[in-house]
């Protein structure tokens, strides 16, 4: 297999998703690249679709809600010469390149918007000779999903795969896999201890972590006054502000003093940090909900932009593996007693166990229209799709 993973650079997570699935197709002694299918469109439209993304996202986080629900209720036409189809197709021919001069012949789409040029260039190109897929970052159908028409849906929870029927994506058409694909890294687990050791952190202390992924968006600043008050004075906070540059300046003078309240900035280490913690302070994101689970860390998660990460909290707080509040100070006081509960943090672990790597089930499914070779040599023909 020759795979193109178009991810699409609009945050972190979708980047994540794709070095996931990149890392395991490697393994099975694949080819795979990652391009972000962003730049097969015009400079200037690519960056329209990065800034206002990113911009609302951080800074207007109800006009993003706003705007997601409508999708959802009123979605965009894709239909010939509609906004949407226009500007998806202004990166067919340029993608139809690549694809034919790198001989690929998988194309793996982690994000709606290169499911639709990847549509598109098919439309265009019929002859391609390659098979599609996308894959769902979060555990709901996001909206112009079904306007794709791709070969494989990988829908991360079985529980949520009428959501796709509904929308229109075609039931045969669907995988069910265990979670949104996560890097290996986060299937081994070093003992707490150990961890929290090699983070210079005592190794019997009880630990938070707070991350509000790689933008370091939501009311980070308001929750880490309120949790260095609320926790237990032996127990540690760390605080992740990923890219946001001003926000970790800005708490590193307000944490000032406080020798159990540590500030880092974006960082490689959230497997580490993970392992050292008992539970995990976060907006229900798809990748770092994910990423929890799999290590079997309780959440308390915080609905700061009500879009498709709502649906995210409501999976897994229906699980049991998550819990949540109103206000930043109930979020705190939850967190405080969680950090007191052994007992009940280890029944939400319970309840997050059990996880298989979905970024080989995604890998599995996909080499599956490729020949094999059987105990002798020869190359056995499996199904095309």
């Amino acid at each position: 297999m020759n795979a193109l993973i178009l991810t699409c650079n609009t945050g972190e997570g979708h980047n994540s998703v794709s070095a996931a699935v990149r890392e395991a197709l490697l393994a099975r002694g694949q080819n795979c690249e990652i391009v972000d299918a962003l730049s097969f469109l015009p400079s200037g439209a690519s960056e329209i679709i990065c800034g206002v993304h990113v911009g609302m996202y951080r800074h207007m986080p109800k006009a993003y809600k706003t705007g997601y629900r409508k999708a959802e209720t009123r979605p965009m036409s894709f239909e010939e010469n509609s906004p949407v189809r226009r500007i998806v197709a202004l990166g067919a021919e340029k993608l139809h390149a690549f694809v034919e001069a790198g001989g690929y012949d998988c194309l793996i789409c982690p994000h709606v918007i290169s499911s639709l040029i990847v549509t598109e260039t098919m439309d265009r190109y019929p002859d391609m000779a390659v098979q599609t897929c996308n894959i769902a970052t979060d555990y709901t159908c996001s909206p112009m999903t079904e306007d794709s028409r791709l070969d494989w849906y990988f829908v991360p929870d079985e529980g949520i795969a009428g959501d796709f029927i509904d929308a229109g994506v075609p039931a045969e058409k669907l995988v069910c896999i265990h979670g949104v694909p996560v890097r290996r890294e986060f299937y081994s687990r070093i003992p707490g201890p150990q961890a929290r050791r090699a983070l210079g952190l005592p190794a019997k202390a009880r630990h938070a972590l707070m991350m509000f992924g790689s933008m370091g968006c939501g009311p980070i600043a308001k929750l880490t006054e309120l949790l260095a008050d609320a926790i237990p004075r032996d127990a540690y906070l760390t605080v992740i502000c990923g890219t946001n540059d001003s926000l970790e300046k800005k708490l590193k003078k307000a944490a000032a003093g406080r020798e159990n309240v540590r500030i880092i900035g974006y960082t490689e280490d959230v497997s580490l940090l993970m392992d050292s913690a008992d539970i995990f302070i976060t907006k229900p994101g798809g990748i770092s909900t994910s990423e929890a689970a799999v290590k079997g860390l309780p959440m308390v998660l915080v609905d700061t932009v009500a879009s498709c990460e709502s649906y995210n909290m409501r999976l897994f707080c229906r699980r049991g593996g998550a819990v949540t509040a109103d206000t930043p100070e109930e979020l705190a006081e939850l967190c405080a007693e969680l950090l007191k509960d052994g007992r009940r943090r280890k029944m939400m672990s319970e309840r997050l166990a059990g996880r298989e790597n979905s970024a080989e089930e995604v890998c599995g499914k996909l080499m599956e229209a490729y020949p094999s070779e059987d105990e002798d040599g020869y190359q056995t023909e499996k199904a095309t799709v």
